[in-house]
């Protein structure tokens, strides 16, 4: 009897180093496999959709809330979801972004403005300057930053926080509180 595993069929040498090899090659592979495959397509939008925020603002009013909206966005900037929770305590939320691809949320909420600004911009934001608008729904919100960069406004209209807060630049969030209405959509 011999103990030779010469024409046993399934037996190799088995080495850290060749499983190596083989990883590395698969990898390889599969890179230029996906290279390969991207020469052949268009360059991808990544955007989200759009979303028509006037008919959620005027569905809101049919609903007896009061929404707090921009009239009109800037060219190139584009709504891209919305939040509205009825009942005892309303909610009324728009996402914005902005041409710069930017965000912005505009939130409407029965609540401190402390525990917005912790949820929404951070636990340490800081107090900044206070921004005067007139003709938008409150002439002063005052401003709150991070050291992340996100920045937010806020002021109470009606009873309710009103928070202008995202990563766009300070005069962005600006340019949309100064667009800020209550004011009744026609059907």
């Amino acid at each position: 009897m011999s103990t030779s595993s010469v024409g046993r069929p399934g037996k190799y040498q088995r080495s850290a180093g060749g499983l190596l090899a083989a990883l590395v090659i698969t990898v390889v592979a599969i890179g230029a496999l996906l290279w390969f495959m991207g020469l052949f397509r268009d360059d991808v939008d990544n955007r989200p959709d759009r979303v028509d925020y006037l008919e959620t603002v005027s569905e809101a009013q049919d609903a007896k809330l009061s929404p707090i909206y921009p009239a009109e966005l800037p060219k190139g900037w584009i709504a891209t979801g919305f939040d509205v929770v009825p009942g005892d305590n309303p909610t009324f939320e728009i996402r914005l972004l902005t041409d710069s691809d930017k965000f912005i949320g505009i939130r409407q909420e029965a609540e401190d403005v402390s525990t917005l600004i912790r949820q929404y911009v951070d636990e340490d934001a800081s107090a900044t300057d206070i921004y005067s608008a007139r003709g938008s729904v409150a002439e002063a919100w005052q401003g709150y930053e991070d050291d992340g960069g996100d920045s937010a406004y806020a002021s109470e209209v009606d009873g309710e926080t009103v928070l202008v807060y995202g990563s766009a630049s300070a005069a962005d969030l600006r340019e949309v509180i100064d667009s800020l209405t209550t004011e009744a959509l026609d059907d």
